[in-house]
């Protein structure tokens, strides 16, 4: 055991380098990152948004950002796959640990959430956040367009998102996680023109304007193919990219609130992504994991996979 550590989470005194523990034992930080509240100078900052206040099916999302975490110590200190590489050689990551919200005043979350966004987007590179369910978007969103302008929205869905948004009593606009993109492109957060939806297996009263690639479409082209209309229809803007991970079918991710049959594998889905290294990312997040209602970690796993090519397309960057 010579040389070997534990708790790397704690331990670590830099946020480069593999960590060492056991896959089954040591402290769970998002692939065994070091916890800090310190992110300046970092390259990412993962951090947890533990909310689902706003689902309009199932809950169990707030639980996401600790069933990913636990997920994530699938990968060992092997060089990850396929990018061939140890992700943190080059790429200084800390997980910053989670939001605090007050549960009994869930119409505050949206605001702290925000608040807290920009902040960390004032000091760190990029900012990885995991839901959560995925109201959450639209106040990351929000502090993401403050610091880059408008973007395009990359998103992976069952669902558009896109219904309207109920208005409360107080005449503030009401966003769950099934009007958030409506609401977005009402703010002014996200250009339609150059956004994109992919596997939408539902429909909503409109599109307001952004690309649907359908379930169906996407089971008939490659993931090259994909890959291809996200590349012409974003154009070299500043991407967002949101996963919910009910985008895949229900076989590869029943832990999610309002799981949709006829979906892509996480096999498709993540041969995207693999092809999307040269888009401009600017931030992203990994929403809709619900533990209770997965099996044998399988949800959790393919999002915690999707997290990690995030981090590996900005390891191999940081590279060159």
């Amino acid at each position: 055991m010579s040389g070997k550590s534990i708790d790397h989470a704690f331990t670590a005194t830099e946020s480069l380098g593999a960590a060492a523990d056991p896959t089954y034992a040591g402290a769970l930080s998002f692939m065994r990152r070091r916890f800090s509240k310190d992110v300046a100078g970092t390259d990412v900052a993962v951090w947890g948004v533990p909310f689902d206040s706003a689902v309009s099916n199932r809950p169990g999302a707030r639980f996401g950002p600790q069933a990913l975490r636990r997920a994530s110590v699938i990968f060992d200190n092997d060089p990850q796959y396929p990018f061939d590489r140890d992700l943190f050689a080059a790429l200084a990551v800390v997980d910053y640990g989670d939001c605090l919200l007050d549960y009994r005043l869930p119409e505050t979350a949206h605001a702290k959430i925000r608040a807290e966004a920009a902040d960390l987007l004032a000091k760190t590179g990029f900012l990885l956040t995991l839901g959560g369910d995925h109201s959450i978007t639209y106040p990351l969103l929000q502090a993401h367009a403050e610091r880059h302008g408008k973007l395009s929205l990359v998103q992976f869905d069952a669902h558009q998102d896109t219904w309207p948004v109920a208005v409360a009593a107080d005449g503030s606009a009401r966003v769950d996680h099934g009007s958030f993109v409506k609401q977005a492109v009402a703010d002014g957060l996200i250009d339609p023109a150059t956004s994109i939806q992919l596997g939408i297996r539902t429909h909503a009263p409109e599109t307001c304007g952004i690309e649907i690639l359908g379930g169906e479409a996407v089971e008939e082209m490659t993931s090259a193919e994909i890959a291809a209309r996200i590349y012409e229809r974003t154009g070299g803007t500043n991407v967002y990219l949101t996963f919910d991970i009910d985008c895949l079918d229900a076989a590869f991710a029943p832990g999610t609130g309002t799981p949709v049959a006829g979906g892509p594998s996480s096999a498709r889905m993540l041969a995207v992504l693999r092809h999307l290294k040269n888009l401009q990312f600017v931030g992203a997040d990994v929403v809709e994991v619900s533990p209770p209602y997965d099996h044998a970690d399988v949800t959790a796993i393919a999002g915690s996979t999707v997290a990690m090519y995030v981090l590996g397309i900005l390891a191999e960057k940081k590279a060159g």
